[in-house]
């Protein structure tokens, strides 16, 4: 399983599609994947800070899952089958892990709420993850203050996102 982090939520300018994109957390491979208005303003909501007046949907099942004495361990991405991505939601309750299937959406959608980890099984990561090409991307690695690469988006891929958001979801 590859690790990731939500890079941005996007508007498609063609469809008013919206589009969470998913960074590798160790390399520069990314993951597009098209979801609904409502999970995209779920998740932009959340990673925001937005305070809202009413439990979202998204609030209440995690309100739910911790009054029946669950806590969610992780969200995966799990399988790409027929243009359709598939997530499961692990949770942990009464000392045993539970998997739930649910949309991918709806997963990250929890795993913001609940600051878990959000990961993409390496197999869906080949099929549908995106890797600029090395000359492309343009100018050295940073590093962060420990030495460490310091892994950026690619400014062609950037720029490709940057022409998908006409409202400012990011």
């Amino acid at each position: 399983m590859v690790e990731v982090t939500i890079d941005s939520v996007r508007v498609s300018l063609m469809s008013q599609h919206r589009i969470v994109v998913l960074k590798d957390l160790h390399s520069p491979r990314f993951l597009p994947i098209w979801i609904g208005p409502f999970e995209a303003d779920a998740i932009t909501i959340e990673l925001q800070g937005v305070e809202v007046a009413r439990p979202l949907t998204h609030d209440l099942i995690k309100a739910l899952i911790e009054k029946l004495g669950a806590e969610v361990e992780e969200v995966a991405i799990t399988d790409l089958r027929n243009d359709t991505f598939y997530a499961r939601i692990t949770l942990y309750i009464d000392g045993q892990q539970m998997e739930v299937d649910a949309r991918p959406s709806d997963a990250i959608a929890l795993a913001v709420r609940s600051r878990v980890s959000i990961y993409v099984s390496e197999e869906v990561m080949a099929q549908a993850g995106i890797t600029p090409e090395p000359d492309l991307e343009g100018g050295g690695t940073a590093q962060t203050p420990d030495g460490t690469p310091e892994v950026e988006t690619p400014e062609v891929f950037r720029e490709f996102l940057e022409g998908l958001d006409l409202t400012g979801l990011e």
